[in-house]
């Protein structure tokens, strides 16, 4: 038996953890019909726009994208519309959530995964993305950044060609998402640098994201203080099952711990590569993507294809 009892018995599909993905992963039109077939997805909307001042359910089914796309909407955006996914899966016979033994989120993902865990309230959760959505596009505003996606190259050797092509500005490695797929965020002039030294290096490809600032870097560091105070402010709860954590790759049952580690994520590298070996390490052979997009599914076929993925929408 796996330490965390996730072996099915014989015969049955595999018992699956649940993971969330983060910002990036929205897209005009997400929240479909099934929200309005959902009553209990609806009324997550509901309730959303009313603590946010704002249609949530309005932007993300009709846009304009340039709005959705905001860090200070698309957070809330994804939290929501993972979590109203969640209850069109829960109404489903023989869903998996009861017997999911452990869950993971990506960067902003890791809060509905908290919610998903019993650790923090909906409404507690959509204040608190709304805060760190609004400051991190604060900072992005006040301090421009890029992110630059690198294929095909090592960890190790990405951050050499960030030391070499950092000079005065701010350039780190931001995600580690799975083998061959390393994010580097910080100024767009360093971004530059390093996509023409990383190819010259072997990359087989780089892509520059569609992100306003340098998330994941010390240029976020304005955010960690409003988040922080915002956290203080709310009751997190001892988590039912597992939450896997961005920062260190492993699950944690403190709360005033849990709240560290989620000011520290504002700054830090997202080991979305680790957290996955992780939950896999515990016998999970299985995940639920849940929420918008196919992002998380297309990792783990990079990171072990024998993994059998779902998504609530397939």
């Amino acid at each position: 038996m796996s330490p965390l009892g996730t072996e099915s018995a014989p015969g049955e599909p595999p018992i699956p953890a649940i993971v969330f993905p983060g910002q990036g992963a929205q897209s005009v039109g997400m929240a479909g019909d099934w929200v309005d077939a959902s009553p209990k997805a609806a009324s997550l909307f509901a309730r959303a726009s009313d603590l946010l001042g704002y249609d949530l359910l309005g932007v993300c089914r009709s846009g304009p994208a340039e709005r959705l796309n905001t860090t200070s909407v698309s957070q809330p955006a994804i939290l929501v519309t993972s979590l109203a996914a969640l209850e069109v899966l829960r109404g489903r016979e023989g869903h998996p959530l009861d017997a999911a033994p452990i869950t993971a989120g990506l960067s902003l993902g890791e809060y509905t995964s908290l919610v998903f865990s019993g650790a923090v309230d909906f409404d507690d959760a959509v204040r608190l993305v709304d805060v760190r959505g609004r400051a991190m596009q604060e900072c992005a505003e006040r301090r421009p950044g890029a992110m630059l996606a690198v294929l095909g190259m090592e960890r190790d050797a990405l951050v050499a060609l960030c030391n070499e092509c950092r000079g005065d500005d701010v350039l780190e490695v931001a995600n580690v998402l799975c083998p061959g797929n390393i994010v580097a965020s910080g100024s767009a002039d360093a971004c530059r640098r390093l996509e023409a030294a990383a190819l010259a290096a072997g990359a087989m490809k780089c892509v520059p994201l569609e992100v306003a600032g340098a998330f994941h870097t010390v240029l976020m560091q304005p955010a960690v203080e409003r988040l922080s105070a915002a956290l203080a402010e709310v009751t997190f709860r001892i988590p039912r099952i597992p939450v896997v954590s961005n920062v260190d790759a492993l699950p944690h049952t403190d709360p005033a711990e849990i709240k560290a580690l989620l000011s520290r994520q504002v700054v830090g590298v997202v080991e979305w590569n680790a957290s996955m070996a992780y939950i896999l390490s515990t016998g999970v052979r299985a995940i639920w993507e849940v929420g918008p997009g196919r992002v998380l599914r297309g990792l783990m076929k990079r990171i072990d294809r024998r993994v059998a993925c779902s998504g609530v929408f397939d």
